[in-house]
């Protein structure tokens, strides 16, 4: 309807978690880096945090392709108000893991031997959960389990847990304390600065296929932040409503007096603000170097994956 009018090939803030507009900043670099490295190197466990709507299941699915692009083998269980019978035969099927019976012992022999061949012959596989804020603590309990199948050196089974901040919660359970135990490495997304705003619109724009003149005032982008509160899942619900409004009105670009419509319309300046990361002194000691290795993991993979 809009496209046309701002020079747009596609929606640009469709709020379906699409990696082609994952928008790259500090945080999400280094929560990928740490995603990345943590699987290569087979630590076992990796928690993956943060708000509502700060891009999580983005971040994942490029984190699925990358997988998909070294061919290693991935489950992705994305429905987690699952029981733990539920939770496993999501599991082996999305691994592809043929199993004739449903009985959880024969359901764990297979897996076994099935995670072993991958590992003779050179590969890794990856179970990731999302929303696992969600799971019930007998399946937390199950997925720390999964953890026992191991050689006498290494995890046969790579997993991510990704969620919401009351996983961190429900983690700090006396119940979950050996789970708690196992994460070996933890990374965070959060929202966005005024700064990272006006460059997460741009970037939508660009890959939406905006070229040439502004879409939206500068005063616009400063009110989406702020009605926002850096959160890009908001970001995207302001800014796709203000683009239908000023098409209805002819408008372009989109002004300030359009966003403030929107928010209004959505209650938006009702909402407590969302606290911005703190900025911490840089790490030192063992966290520095592990710093150092995933910043150099990060190199690797980039060069990799460059066109000879």
């Amino acid at each position: 309807m809009y496209k046309k009018f701002f020079g747009l090939r596609e929606n640009p803030f469709n709020v379906n978690p699409d990696p082609r507009y994952l928008f790259s900043t500090r945080h999400t670099e280094e929560a990928f880096a740490v995603l990345t490295y943590g699987i290569q190197a087979r630590k076992g466990f990796i928690t993956l945090t943060g708000e509502v709507g700060t891009g999580k299941t983005t971040l994942l699915n490029k984190l699925l392709d990358w997988l998909h692009e070294q061919s290693l083998a991935t489950a992705f269980v994305f429905n987690s108000r699952l029981n733990v019978t539920q939770f496993l035969d999501f599991m082996m099927a999305d691994f592809g893991i043929a199993c004739d019976t449903r009985l959880k012992s024969q359901v764990l022999i297979r897996l076994n031997q099935w995670l072993l061949e991958r590992y003779r012959a050179g590969e890794t596989a990856v179970l990731i959960v999302d929303e696992a804020q969600n799971l019930s603590e007998q399946v937390l309990e199950e997925i720390r389990l999964l953890t026992n199948l191991e050689t006498s050196t290494e995890k046969l089974l790579q997993i991510v847990l990704s969620g919401q901040p009351e996983l961190e919660h429900k983690l700090n359970l006396p119940g979950l304390r050996q789970l708690r135990q196992r994460i070996t490495l933890r990374c965070r997304t959060y929202p966005l600065t005024m700064e990272e705003t006006a460059g997460y619109i741009q970037e939508r724009l660009r890959v939406a296929g905006a070229a040439g003149a502004p879409i939206f005032s500068p005063e616009a982008v400063e009110a989406a932040h702020r009605y926002a509160r850096g959160i890009p899942r908001v970001v995207n619900l302001l800014c796709e409503h203000a683009l239908i409004s000023a098409f209805v009105d002819q408008k372009r670009p989109v002004q300030v007096g359009t966003i403030d419509e929107v928010a209004r319309e959505f209650d938006l300046h009702r909402i407590d603000p969302i606290a911005q990361p703190v900025e911490t002194p840089g790490p030192t000691g063992e966290n520095a170097s592990l710093m150092e290795a995933l910043q150099n993991l990060a190199t690797l993979v980039d060069r990799l994956r460059r066109p000879s």
